[in-house]
């Protein structure tokens, strides 16, 4: 069973030798534009033992020297695969790690209980699984009195010191802290120090506890100076929500803007990410600026639509100038003269544009992106959360049901944890009232309702425990009902359409998730043998900083490529949708459905209905809009973006992209 497939969607299918070259000549001008060194991987399961072999190379080197190899890790979620793979090479390789002398990069603080920190979750997740003495460890007292910070951090900097220095510290990379947690604006002489959780930065570490307002105040972190003086220097990076910052300490100039670009200085510094971190770099972004492309249609629709951007153009009025003047001769020689290419690519975008996602009955659809037979079709929407399916799609869902198509949506998980205590109590309030109304003389749900009001506001400690079944289910309750009232304003009609599948990886209770497993995927098989599909859309949403959305599209691309022979399938198109977290860029889009403003209105309402994730939500991630005005603004400024190539000028649009069975 393939349970990653979502890594190797490369939507641009990125010719392997922009980011694996043939030859040292071919890699220096690729990389010219790039003042660290940078490895890219096709995923992070190949990347993980790339920089585990690195790690198990010093440490071998230092035992058959006789000396000890000091290490600095850091927690969050981007090591775990390299520590994952650097357990399996310690049980099945015989790598020992008698001679490492651990320090842990940070530590929050102050702690309430030691199960919430960055140390116990390194051993839980791998310093619990080798040979590593405990005497060898060495991490931050969350613990400690106030008045033994300053102390404390200044012999933690002797420590290392005193074993020799930092043979090699690995690194993720934070968008608001950006190494460790130095922030934007971190000079490079500092060591480690108390910084406090402010925005954004607090906003990423509640990433790791029960909610933001269980995240302590501030975390005792190594500074810039530290890494600086590590003899080698790993940073890692996964997913599209950190191409930005990627491009930024690769490619920009350095300054304390973007603490993770200090490394352009550092003798012995490496990067390694995966293809969907690199997708802003300029060899796999815009690979004509630095080498000779295989251009293909979606390559050249990316330079056309950076060339209007640039120039200020819609794409019938760019010259021969403009693209001799922006590094795109290469496409005058190809193609003649700009006109011809002007045409194609404004031929291309057009086609991408339909009012009926479902395909139009008795129409040609020789230019459009979906078939016209069948029809009705049956549709089935794939919902990660409860609201994602009116949040990234609502207007094309109504459009499907408008048009009076077969449409099921399935809510994949409960979205139990993203619904704060005070919403329960409301609730169970609500429900102990009613019960004492109308069955005064049956206390058994008004007692339970009693019991979790009591537990929530008196009993309950934010320790990091799973959350009480009764409260989880309370939580999960209030999302179904809200999901069911978004899909009935969203167009559907019969409640046998809308499906929970609650699947199993989500329900821990904690945010901390399980693993997909063949559990999960054999649900989503099961409902795709039931419906049997003509259309099925799937949430692409990979740049949701909590990871759901990638387990969930996971888990319904491991069930297509398991059904993937069966003749329905044939007759079946899969469409990817975004809009929560981000958007698709327009070189990528095989399907752009106009929403006119009544529909917009609608829209709203449909993800108004999810009351529970509006204003108070606990997991609105770095963007401060709410999800109706991220999804709005999104949609607009996608309908913009086509408006100033020279096409139609709508009020939104909702993008989608193909996705092809691999």
């Amino acid at each position: 069973m393939k349970t990653n497939l979502s890594s190797q969607i490369t939507l641009t299918r990125i010719p392997q030798r922009y980011y694996h070259p043939e030859n040292a000549f071919e890699h220096s001008v690729l990389t010219r534009l790039e003042k660290i060194p940078t490895e890219i991987f096709e995923s992070v399961e190949k990347a993980a033992p790339y920089i585990a072999r690195i790690v198990a190379k010093g440490m071998r080197d230092k035992q058959r020297e006789g000396n000890d190899y000091v290490l600095a890790l850091p927690g969050g979620r981007s090591p775990v695969p390299v520590y994952a793979e650097l357990v399996r090479m310690h049980k099945e390789e015989d790598l020992s790690f008698h001679n490492v002398i651990v320090f842990v990069e940070y530590e929050f603080y102050p702690l309430t209980i030691a199960e919430s920190g960055n140390l116990s979750l390194l051993k839980a997740e791998f310093l619990n699984h080798v040979n590593i003495s405990p005497d060898s460890i060495h991490a931050p007292d969350g613990f400690m009195p106030k008045e033994s910070l300053l102390n404390f951090c200044r012999q933690y900097e002797a420590q290392i010191n005193a074993a020799g220095g930092i043979d090699c510290i690995l690194l993720g990379l934070r968008q608001g802290s950006n190494v460790m947690f130095n922030g934007a604006g971190t000079p490079v002489s500092t060591r480690t120090r108390l910084v406090l959780l402010e925005g954004a930065a607090r906003k990423e570490a509640a990433r790791t506890f029960p909610s933001l307002d269980s995240v302590p105040a501030g975390v005792v972190t190594m500074g810039i100076s530290t890494m600086m003086n590590a003899k080698k220097v790993v940073l890692m990076a996964w997913g599209e929500d950190k191409a930005d910052i990627i491009a930024k300490t690769v490619e920009d100039k350095e300054s304390d803007a973007v603490p993770s670009g200090y490394l352009q200085h550092h003798p012995d510094a490496k990067i390694v990410i995966d293809l969907n971190a690199a997708a802003n770099l300029t060899r796999i972004s815009h690979p004509w600026l630095v080498t000779n492309c295989e251009w293909d249609n979606k390559l050249i629709r990316r330079a056309i639509v950076r060339l209007c951007q640039l120039t200020g153009k819609p794409i019938l009025k760019l010259t021969n100038k403009d693209y001799t003047e922006h590094g795109l001769g290469e496409l005058l020689a190809l193609y003649g003269s700009a006109y011809n290419v002007n045409i194609k690519i404004f031929n291309d975008i057009q086609h991408t544009i339909t009012g009926w996602p479902g395909g139009k009955p008795d129409a040609d659809d020789s230019n459009r992106p979906e078939r016209a037979l069948p029809y009705p079709k049956k549709v089935l929407i794939f919902s990660p959360h409860p609201d994602d399916d009116v949040i990234s799609m609502g207007g094309t869902f109504r459009r499907l049901c408008d048009q009076h198509h077969d449409v099921y949506v399935a809510y994949e998980t409960s979205g139990n944890i993203a619904v704060l205590d005070e919403e329960v109590i409301r609730y169970c309030e609500y429900l102990r009232d009613v019960c004492q109304a109308y069955a005064p003389h049956d206390t058994t749900v008004s007692d339970k309702a009693a019991g979790i009001i009591r537990y929530l506001t008196r009993e309950k400690i934010d320790d990091g425990t799973p959350e009480h079944p009764d409260v989880l289910f309370m939580k999960g309750t209030i999302r179904r009902e809200e999901a069911r009232h978004g899909a009935r304003c969203a167009g559907i009609a019969s409640d046998d359409h809308i499906i929970f599948l609650d699947l199993p990886f989500y329900e821990t209770g904690t945010v901390q998730k399980k693993p997909l497993s063949e559990t999960d995927v054999a649900i989503v098989r099961r409902l795709l043998d039931q419906i049997k599909p003509h259309q099925v859309f799937i949430a692409g949403d990979l740049a949701d900083p909590h990871g759901t959305h990638k387990i969930c599209m996971d888990a319904v691309l491991a069930a297509i490529d398991l059904v993937k022979d069966e003749a329905w399938v044939k007759d079946c198109r899969f469409w990817m949708y975004r809009g929560a977290w981000a958007e698709w860029e327009i070189d990528h889009i095989e399907m752009a459905v106009p929403i006119s403003p009544e529909e917009l209105r609608l829209k709203r309402n449909a993800i108004l209905k999810h009351q529970s994730q509006n204003e108070s939500a606990p997991y609105l991630g770095d963007d401060e809009r709410l999800f109706w005005q991220r999804a709005e603004d999104r949609n607009r400024a996608t309908a913009d973006l086509y408006n100033s190539l020279g096409l139609a000028s709508y009020e939104a649009i909702e993008a989608f992209v193909q996705y092809h069975p691999l």
